[in-house]
């Protein structure tokens, strides 16, 4: 029998049993307990588990996709491969299906996680409602009760009366009111409160985690389920349990903002069935999570008169062009060891554009303290905030304010070149809706064709670039 055989992670049958030890880092498998993970580094992160026992030897079989077993396996060139277009459910928030790509991929598993009290339930209770109104769902809630559920979509003046609930924690009970209620979305609040009677361990390990989720990432593939599972985070502020749980799954969301602000932001990780790196912004208020029909405000100030030390850019979310302000303020240093802060940008990348200012533009700021910051909480980690990141820092350090209709953009590389950067007609294009007229942009960025209202600037090195703001 399959349910006999002993299988490891790779599926193959094992001949003995034995304890084991696992990362809660990264997933990696260790035969002894060491005080540092051999794979990643991390210290204090192997936790034991037990293998399940092995029932019989002989031959071994291999597991495949969603647990079946695959004995005469064919070969097949990528031509014959049968594509069946994704069906996809739509969640009612438009900013929840531009970071899916579109919608809910029926029979994908899709892993939220965010800092607690950050929204994570509320845009689950809300999605679910919308999907209830034309296919059915499940709501599994392990931590809190059927009542706090209830509770929390009356003060949101939801109508939820076609949502069913179930407040379990075992995962073999969970499948058998799914196999009865067979519904087309499910959710399970959290992953680290359920747990499997094959394990002998606490819910939230490492092995439960691991089994609890093959458990229901089957589930979902066979029944053709979409599969909701929020997960608790670290300090840090990643999924807590091995990252092999993000593996196993189609999509990993995460909450992005503080929780004391009025704005959250959603950020697509890993998408097997649209972009990566996609972002809904959302606005919480008194009746759950709002969309914000033009994110690009919440990351711009309005300046009544021009100011030093500040220039909008344009940066690219996944497939959507978003403009965000960007500030530097540079100040003289008290201090041997001059400064260098930032928030939402790459430290150590402010500290290499400093010094291609020196090198190139002759402008030292070896003995002043600069401080960068993007308005509204946002995080950019391309490369095409190079060029205004210079800009707003000389512009704080002479104390020349840039005008407000200015837009930068571009890559600095260590030769003082300006490289151009992905989609830049596009990002034009998205600053002069928003009335922006002029650009500073790399040289290759140039459009083809005018583009008529704009007065584009043209830039292939960074002295160039530097002589367009005096």
């Amino acid at each position: 029998m399959l349910s006999d055989l002993n299988l490891n992670r790779f599926g193959y049958s094992m001949a003995k049993v034995k304890t084991s030890y696992t990362c809660t880092s990264c997933g990696a498998v260790a035969a002894k307990w060491a005080g540092q993970c051999a794979d990643c580094g991390e210290w204090n992160t192997l936790t034991e588990f037990m293998p399940a026992t092995s029932g019989t030897g002989g031959k071994a079989k291999f597991l495949g996709y969603a647990g079946n077993v695959i004995e005469n396996a064919k070969v097949l060139s990528i031509d014959e491969v049968s594509i069946n277009k994704d069906e996809r459910l739509a969640t009612g928030s438009k900013e929840l299906d531009h970071v899916l790509g579109g919608g809910i991929v029926t029979g994908s598993v899709v892993l939220v996680g965010g800092d607690p009290g950050i929204g994570k339930s509320t845009l689950i209770l809300q999605t679910l409602v919308a999907i209830s109104k034309y296919a059915k769902v499940l709501y599994v809630t392990g931590e809190e009760s059927l009542q706090q559920v209830s509770m929390r979509a009356k003060r949101l003046q939801l109508d939820a009366s076609n949502i069913r609930l179930l407040a379990e924690t075992r995962i073999e009970a969970i499948l058998e009111h799914c196999k009865k209620e067979k519904p087309q979305v499910l959710v399970v609040d959290s992953i680290q409160s359920v747990y499997t009677d094959a394990i002998q361990s606490a819910p939230g390990s490492v092995s439960q985690l691991r089994e609890g989720a093959a458990l229901l990432v089957q589930f979902a593939k066979q029944t053709n389920t979409g599969l909701f599972l929020i997960g608790h985070v670290t300090k840090e502020g990643v999924i807590a349990g091995p990252r092999v749980l993000e593996h196993m799954v189609d999509c990993v969301l995460y909450f992005e903002g503080d929780k004391d602000s009025r704005y959250r932001m959603l950020r697509a990780v890993k998408n097997r069935f649209g972009a990566v790196n996609e972002l809904g912004v959302f606005a919480m208020t008194e009746l759950g999570l709002r969309e914000v029909s033009n994110p690009s405000a919440i990351f711009l100030s309005q300046h009544d008169q021009p100011v030093a030390g500040s220039v909008i850019t344009v940066t690219r979310e996944g497939n959507r062009p978003l403009l965000v302000e960007l500030q530097v303020l540079v100040d003289e240093s008290h201090s041997p060891s001059p400064r260098r802060v930032t928030l939402g940008l790459e430290q150590n990348r402010l500290a290499m554009l400093l010094a291609v200012l020196h090198r190139h533009a002759g402008i030292a700021m070896f003995d002043q303290d600069v401080y960068a910051n993007l308005v509204g909480g946002v995080r950019v980690a391309e490369t095409a905030v190079d060029l205004p990141l210079i800009c707003a820092a000389l512009s704080s350090f002479r104390n020349m304010p840039l005008r407000n209709d200015l837009v930068v953009f571009g890559e600095i590389g260590l030769a003082g070149e300006i490289r151009p950067v992905p989609s830049g007609e596009e990002r034009i294009k998205a600053a002069a809706k928003q009335g922006y007229k002029r650009f500073i942009l790399p040289k290759a960025n140039n459009p083809k064709q005018k583009i008529p209202g704009v007065d584009i600037q043209a830039v292939s090195r960074l002295e160039e670039a530097l002589e367009l703001l005096s």
